[in-house]
């Protein structure tokens, strides 16, 4: 099965075989996707939550192979799906499009665009795509507020309470060339982060293996395991909170799922107000303080133009919410005053 002009594959390119197996080839236009993200745009309708479960169990192939979620598709590649149960068609008019509130809320959050990307400083509370109890995230509503842009795309991933910088890319060449500049490591990604604790480890890299494991109240659970895949952390130490707490900078050289907060607890010191890898106790001071969501920001992300080696840098203030958290903990006995906050 060829496609005219390189054009990517769409849910009209699968082709359905005898038992209900079923193949599509993937076109120009979308290589250097992810096959996670491949397969949710080709089945339209079909869950992400079983499109990762075909995928845990081996049941998808690229050209004859098992594959892995972030397994980068190739043109030419020749994906085999099994027999997938669709989703009815829903009738005209039943699928409702994102509020008027919610895309004024996304789409004023930009805070850089040009012909090739955008990034903006993600709302906390929002998710970055639809599902797991959300009917729209940030790429669909982008998608429903500019109708006319076809290749919108994510680049990446934030959680849904994590705030700060998210870039979608316009095109689809952008995409390729971003997501190309992610896995060489050629990104570099900023945040800042409250955490638990005095931190007195002083600069510290972490590095340690990371796997998902078993879902847990439907959310992924990611923890230190040999056999996980490697993950780069570095924290440098900002400001202190007496012995309550610490802002501290993280800059990441790989973006593994929850790496940050992960880390951070392993190292004895967890993101304040993570209701998953968090100390309860901990949290539970901190709302004393105002903290009512995960303190964990985007703080900035340094890419290259797509197409050139001009270097883009785009950063994200605080909100007016986290600023307030740490103006109150500054007037607790023991804060010390001294470092430069951002």
């Amino acid at each position: 099965m060829a496609y005219e002009n390189g054009a990517p594959a769409t849910e009209d390119s699968v082709k359905s075989v005898a038992g209900g197996v079923q193949y599509v080839e993937a076109g120009e236009g979308d290589a250097g996707q992810r096959l996670d993200n491949f397969l949710v745009r080709v089945l339209k309708g079909v869950p992400r939550t079983h499109v990762y479960r075909l995928l845990r169990k081996g049941e998808v192939r690229v050209n004859s192979k098992r594959a892995k979620p972030d397994q980068r598709v190739e043109a030419g590649d020749r994906i085999r799906l099994p027999p997938i149960r669709r989703p009815e068609p829903a009738a005209a008019g039943s699928v409702r499009p994102p509020s008027p509130s919610l895309q004024k809320l996304v789409t004023g959050a930009i805070v850089y665009e040009d012909d090739d990307l955008l990034v903006l400083n993600k709302p906390a509370g929002v998710a970055v795509h639809g599902g797991s109890g959300m009917a729209h995230g940030v790429i669909e509503v982008l998608r429903a507020a500019r109708p006319d842009a076809k290749e919108l795309d994510l680049v990446h991933r934030l959680d849904r309470e994590t705030s700060g910088c998210l870039i979608v890319a316009k095109r689809r060449a952008a995409l390729r060339d971003l997501h190309a500049q992610l896995r060489e490591g050629q990104a570099e990604k900023r945040y800042l982060a409250l955490v638990c604790g005095k931190w007195n480890l002083g600069q510290k890299r972490i590095e340690l293996p990371l796997a998902t494991g078993e879902r847990r109240g439907g959310e992924r659970h990611v923890a230190v395991r040999t056999h996980g895949q490697m993950a780069v952390s570095t924290f440098r130490p900002v400001q202190f909170f007496g012995n309550v707490a610490s802002l501290v900078e993280i800059e990441i050289g790989t973006g593994k799922t929850h790496q940050i907060r992960v880390h951070a607890a392993y190292a004895g010191h967890p993101v304040a107000g993570d209701d998953k890898y968090g100390d309860r106790d901990c949290n539970e001071v901190l709302k004393n303080y105002g903290l009512s969501r995960m303190f964990l920001h985007a703080a900035s992300i340094g890419v290259n133009r797509p197409g050139t080696h001009e270097p883009l840098h785009v950063s994200a203030p605080l909100s007016a919410e986290l600023h307030a958290v740490l103006d109150a903990l500054l007037k607790a006995p023991g804060s010390r005053r001294g470092a430069r906050r951002r």
